[in-house]
């Protein structure tokens, strides 16, 4: 029988993936509360020792010392307690050996319950303890279900949820996919430990250069700040701790090999590596690569560096929808103002003429003078001046008025009408009267031709007497 216990108590620590110890400590704290139920007072303080290499149970329960004990699962008499302990008193309280000889139906039904969740208590506790100490890292698991957008993925002996916000837009998940996460906290709930995980953190692509360079994990390659748009593009800036080491060419890798690696993981999201330099320009410079920078004029006062770039170059500098610019400003910590060389060149220029303009304006201010200098000449000019305005102005002679000599009488143009100064036209020709010619009729005469006679003879008259009117 104590075999078979041992036997139970190995397959629950494998089972479980606990250790023998807690397990038994589970057990323990279960026989408590089942013996407590029926063998023991309410308020009685009991512990239970299981051997852990025979197997044997024994419960210890603590005692008052009395003088005539009424109720003996709680109290003890003075003879009994000095055989115990020989210097034992009244109201003492000892610990005895009460170990029941059987345990009821009901009593085993309650240890089992207690046992299972003891189990499952020390399990959520062990799990915490385990990934607690794994926040910020990455660990790998598998999609197991999905749930109102939300991406379970089974860890082993746990799950995690990857909730909408952090994951990357661009991604598609399905059942049974393989996925490395990085772990941003593990809470503690009533059904357990919650882990939650996330797929566009920055911090997992810096994971992923620790777990792709070696020379990331080992300190000789520092990476100074990491910016990313999830699923797009992201910047990483690095620094060599040690000399005659290229930290671009290490992170790069081979033919690109180790860069490759991790935007595979990273399902196809461009990466730009940039070396990091103490001098805020020159790393500005080295940010918003692929593009050229020309100069960084740099206002520390309110962190803003102004760039210029060639004119053919602005729109890669600025990048898609100001990507680049933005990703060079979140990884330098500078606010960007990116310029062309012609919209600079121009601004110079209207600088120069400003600056000119309002020299030539305080030259001029200083030239004309502030107050006019109060001379003795001065006021006897002035006073001069009013004593010839006192004296009374001289008579003005009468002049005899003449009147003016007639003008001979001007000659007005003679009226013209409109007839006089129109073009007469001239008047129709008369209509010439039209020659038909005439069939021979070979002597034949019709009514056709007596008819035309007499229209002839008509129109004849008609012209006659309109040449006669006169106008």
């Amino acid at each position: 029988m104590k075999s078979d216990f041992l036997i139970a108590i190995t397959q629950l620590s494998a089972e479980k993936n606990l250790p023998k110890e807690v397990v038994i400590e589970a057990i323990e704290a279960a026989l408590v509360s089942a013996y407590r139920k029926n063998n023991f007072t309410a308020n009685q303080n009991i512990s239970v020792k299981i051997n852990p290499t025979t197997g044997g149970v024994k419960v210890w329960a603590e005692k008052t010392v009395v003088e005539l004990p009424s109720d003996s699962r709680s109290e003890l008499s003075l003879d009994e307690a000095r055989r115990i302990k020989a210097d034992a008193q009244i109201d003492d309280v000892i610990e005895v050996e009460a170990t029941p000889r059987n345990a009821g139906r009901i009593a085993a039904q309650t240890a089992k319950q207690v046992i299972m969740q003891r189990l499952h208590e020390a399990e959520h506790s062990a799990i915490f303890e385990e990934y607690a100490n794994k926040e910020g890292d990455i660990i790998t698991g598998i999609v197991q279900r999905i749930e109102s957008r939300q991406i379970f993925i089974d860890l082993g002996r746990t799950e995690a949820v990857l909730p909408v916000v952090e994951q990357v837009r661009s991604e598609r998940y399905r059942i049974g996919q393989r996925l490395k996460v990085y772990l941003l906290e593990v809470v503690r709930s009533g059904k357990g430990p919650q882990l939650v995980v996330s797929r566009s953190h920055p911090n997992l692509l810096r994971r992923l250069f620790e777990l792709e360079v070696p020379e990331v994990f080992n300190g000789i390659v520092e990476i100074k700040s990491v910016t990313r748009e999830a699923g797009y593009r992201s910047k990483v800036a690095v620094a060599a701790c040690q000399e005659g080491v290229d930290p671009v060419g290490c992170c790069v890798g081979l033919r690109g090999i180790r860069i490759q690696n991790i935007v595979g993981e990273l399902n196809g999201e461009k990466i730009d590596v940039v070396m990091w330099d103490p001098d805020a320009s020159v790393f500005i410079t080295n940010a918003l690569s692929p593009a050229r920078v020309l100069e960084v004029e740099l206002d520390d006062t309110e962190g803003v560096a102004t760039v210029v770039v060639p004119d053919q170059q602005l729109s890669l500098a600025i990048g898609k929808e100001g990507q680049n610019a933005r990703l060079a400003a979140k990884l330098t910590g500078w606010r960007i103002d990116i310029k062309s060389a012609s919209d600079a060149e121009a601004e110079k220029v209207a600088e120069a003429k400003l600056s000119t303009e309002a020299e030539e304006e305080v030259v001029v201010g200083e030239e004309l003078p502030t107050e006019i200098p109060a001379t003795a000449d001065s006021t006897s000019v002035f006073a001069e001046s009013v004593e010839e305005a006192a004296e009374p102005l001289p008579a003005l002679e009468e002049v005899p008025f003449e009147p003016p000599e007639p003008q001979a009488a001007i000659e007005k143009p003679p009226i013209r009408f409109a007839e006089d100064i129109l073009v007469s036209v001239p008047a129709k020709p008369e209509a010439k009267s039209k020659k038909r010619k005439k069939k021979s009729t070979q002597g034949k005469k019709t009514t056709d031709d007596g008819i035309r006679l007499k229209k002839l003879r008509r129109e004849s008259e008609i012209d006659v007497d309109i040449g006669d009117e006169e106008y």
